[in-house]
């Protein structure tokens, strides 16, 4: 197909890659607060974390999203972009010209991702949060595990992710790594469309018509404002 662009998928890639190191630590933090047991705001959380586990207990977990969110990101961009390239090209009839987006174009395109990237996110995020939360109660009906606390000292429920990728498998096959993917769809799905959407028309908006394409000022300026108003989190740092 000639309007398959490679460089989408590495722009992705690098997005991804830059989100997972800045903003792990903040979604430790989240996580801690979400679902943990003991913390009474944000910056106890944050003392606590750092007293009980140093400095690296902020970036516990991280490991397997860094290796796999990068991907993910990759894939995700890549679909969007060049599925909406395909759709406006085949409504247009010219696979070689450039035509306007049109919002049924975006729309679409941005519900592809969504699906695609539930596929592929729902067992990173399901074992990023399980490795983060190592030093928390588990409760045995969810993980079919014993009910436990990691303290100091005691014998982690994961070893690493590959360790909690064949615990889950084992306990409760592979139906396991997608524990929760009909919320994940609920939100990503239209998610990405109140992220894309905006993304797509603004980057333009301020792109002068003399330009080729969007500086990256434009880029960047684009994609913080519709990430802050997308009701997921933005796929793009």
């Amino acid at each position: 197909m000639g309007s398959f662009q490679l460089e989408d998928f590495a722009a992705g890639w690098i997005g991804g890659a830059a989100s997972v190191i800045v903003g792990h630590p903040l979604d430790t933090v989240k996580t801690r607060l979400q679902a943990g047991v003991g913390y009474g705001n944000t910056l106890s959380c944050i003392r606590t974390v750092y007293r009980r586990e140093s400095v690296f207990g902020f970036f516990k977990g991280m490991s397997f999203p860094l290796a796999s969110i990068a991907v993910y990101n990759s894939v995700v961009f890549g679909v969007f972009s060049n599925t909406q390239r395909f759709l406006s090209q085949h409504r247009c009839g010219e696979p070689e010209a450039s035509p306007p987006r049109t919002l049924s174009d975006l729309l679409l395109a941005s519900m592809v991702a969504g699906v695609v990237s539930v596929g592929l996110g729902g067992p990173v995020d399901l074992i990023k949060i399980r490795l983060q939360m190592q030093t928390q109660p588990f409760q045995a009906a969810n993980l079919g595990l014993k009910s436990r606390v990691a303290a100091l000292g005691d014998q982690p429920a994961y070893q690493g992710p590959v360790h909690c990728i064949a615990t889950i498998v084992r306990n409760e096959g592979l139906a396991g790594l997608y524990r929760g993917a009909g919320a994940m769809l609920l939100r990503d799905v239209p998610g990405y469309c109140l992220y894309f959407i905006p993304y797509v028309f603004l980057s333009e908006w301020i792109t002068p018509e003399a330009c080729a394409g969007p500086s990256p000022c434009a880029v960047w300026l684009a994609g913080g404002v519709a990430g802050k108003g997308s009701s997921r989190w933005s796929p793009v740092p």
